[in-house]
C-alpha cells in the first residue's frame, strides 16, 4: 500500500499540521497567560532548530539530532518537571519549546527521515 501521508495536499497531512497548529497557538496563550516574557521568547523560539547541526556528522545523526529536538516528549517533561518544582522559568523553556514544534508543524516541517533533511513525516519539503 502507498504511503500518501508525504502527499503535502493529502488530508492526513492537512490534519496533523492542525494539530501541529493547535499545539503552536495554545502554547503562545499559555506562554502569555504565564507572564512570560516575551523578549525571551523571541530570543529562544529558534533554538531548536540549531540540531541541524547533526547534519554536519551525516544524514543519520542530523535526523536524530533534529527529532530529538522536535518531539514533543522533552518539552513535555520539562514541563512536568516545571510543575513538580514550580518553576516559571521552565515552564516558560517547555512552551517555547512547545511552541516551536508546532508552528514548525504547522507549517509543514515534521519529523525527519534519515534519507535526508527534505524528507519528513508530513512531506516532502
Amino acid at each position: 500500500m502507498r504511503d500518501t501521508t508525504h502527499n503535502p495536499t493529502h488530508p492526513i497531512a492537512y490534519t496533523l499540521q492542525a494539530e501541529g497548529l493547535a499545539l503552536g497557538l495554545g502554547a503562545l496563550i499559555a506562554f502569555g497567560m504565564t507572564g512570560g516574557s516575551w523578549l525571551m521568547f523571541a530570543l529562544l523560539i529558534l533554538v531548536p532548530d540549531l540540531a541541524m547541526l547533526g547534519y554536519l556528522a551525516g544524514k543519520r545523526a542530523g535526523a536524530l539530532s533534529y527529532n530529538l529536538a522536535h518531539s514533543t516528549l522533552i518539552p513535555w517533561a520539562l514541563l512536568g518537571l516545571a510543575y513538580w518544582t514550580a518553576s516559571p522559568l521552565m515552564i516558560h523553556l517547555g512552551l517555547i519549546w512547545m511552541a516551536h514544534i508546532g508552528l514548525d508543524r504547522a507549517i509543514g516541517y515534521g519529523l525527519k527521515y534519515a534519507s535526508g533533511f527534505k524528507d519528513t513525516h508530513l512531506a516532502r519539503v
